[in-house]
């Protein structure tokens, strides 16, 4: 906020703690990861605020470089440094990381190397607009071999794909993609654990139908459930947390347990994480009912994030709405 007349910057001080903004928990992690293993290093292409970088570069200037506006030399820079031995956290924008897909493909996947690509920004950017909305990135990752594609729910996840990325034993180049904005939990800096590439997990049990989320929606999902619990339904919720590898043991439980369900991404419903979904359900033959919410095939708009993801068709009222339709046999029925 600020004063129209003075132009004077008024500072609103939230009566209680919030939680912290994504691109900040990156900022302060890669810090903490890279005090235990000397061989992280920290590149981005002039976001160093935006992506919090910045942070790194004050406590580590000998680590952390910003290559200017060229994404395809912080790629190929980063590659360099992974034949040498070392571990780079590359933090570009997802929508900026398209102009550096050709060095991704060849000058890292294809050379198998360890460069851990951290996309922030992944979905809907709100106020940044229609050139800054992460939307393409699961699906022109996810096709790209050698390639880790992951999202965490939540600012403890992202913390725990960081530090499973830098870890000896993870193979190959590693994506985690992350939106704009803060994040859910007050307490986040929680002590690492490694997880399972490729694991996702339950994070409740239900009837009629799954719900399986990919990243920070799933807690979209969280609030809808919230509200279909007042209407006496109860979904089943699947955090997927890889596109690639799949979790396929979840997967065959989903389509052995459920004849209806739901897939929620933030980013394009082509070739994302639901198309991935129904991929694996036609490899496996399985017949269900799948229905995918995600960013339409168009370009979004300038808006905020909330009013953004109601226009996309996924806003917690929306996924509630979706799943009365599909256990109904009715036209869609609003949810109250």
């Amino acid at each position: 906020m600020f004063n129209k007349e003075t132009g004077e910057i008024i500072k609103v001080v939230p009566k209680e703690p919030q939680p912290p903004k994504y691109q900040d928990v990156f900022g302060h992690t890669i810090v903490e990861l890279a005090e235990k293993n000397e061989k992280i290093m920290g590149i981005t292409p002039a976001m160093p605020s935006g992506c919090s970088l910045n942070i790194m570069m004050k406590a580590m200037p000998t680590r952390a470089f910003d290559v200017g506006i060229a994404e395809q030399h912080a790629v190929t820079f980063s590659a360099g440094l992974a034949t040498q031995g070392l571990i780079p956290f590359c933090n570009i924008y997802s929508s900026f990381m398209q102009r550096a897909y050709d060095q991704v493909v060849h000058d890292v996947a294809l050379q198998k190397l360890k460069v851990v690509f951290c996309l922030d920004r992944g979905g809907i950017a709100g106020a940044d607009g229609p050139t800054h909305h992460g939307a393409f990135d699961i699906a022109y990752f996810r096709c790209i071999p050698n390639m880790i594609v992951s999202s965490p729910m939540n600012e403890e996840e992202l913390r725990n794909l960081m530090y499973t990325a830098q870890l000896d034993e993870t193979p190959g180049c590693f994506s985690i993609r992350y939106p704009r904005g803060n994040g859910v939990m007050v307490n986040w800096k929680t002590p690492f654990q490694k997880l399972e590439i490729g694991k996702g997990r339950k994070i409740r049990d239900g009837k009629d139908v799954a719900i399986l989320s990919f990243g920070h929606p799933g807690n979209l999902v969280t609030e809808a459930i919230s509200i279909l619990e007042k209407e006496h339904i109860s979904p089943a919720h699947y955090d997927l947390r890889f596109a690639k590898p799949l979790d396929e043991t979840l997967l065959h439980e989903v389509f052995t347990k459920y004849k209806k369900v739901i897939t929620v991404e933030d980013g394009t419903i082509v070739g994302g994480i639901g198309s991935a979904v129904l991929e694996f359900m036609a490899d496996h033959n399985y017949s269900a009912q799948v229905k995918r919410l995600g960013m339409p095939d168009h370009f979004i708009e300038h808006g905020e994030q909330k009013e953004l993801y109601e226009e996309c068709g996924f806003s917690p009222k929306q996924i509630a709405e979706t799943v009365v339709e599909l256990i109904s046999e009715k036209k869609k029925t609003k949810v109250s």
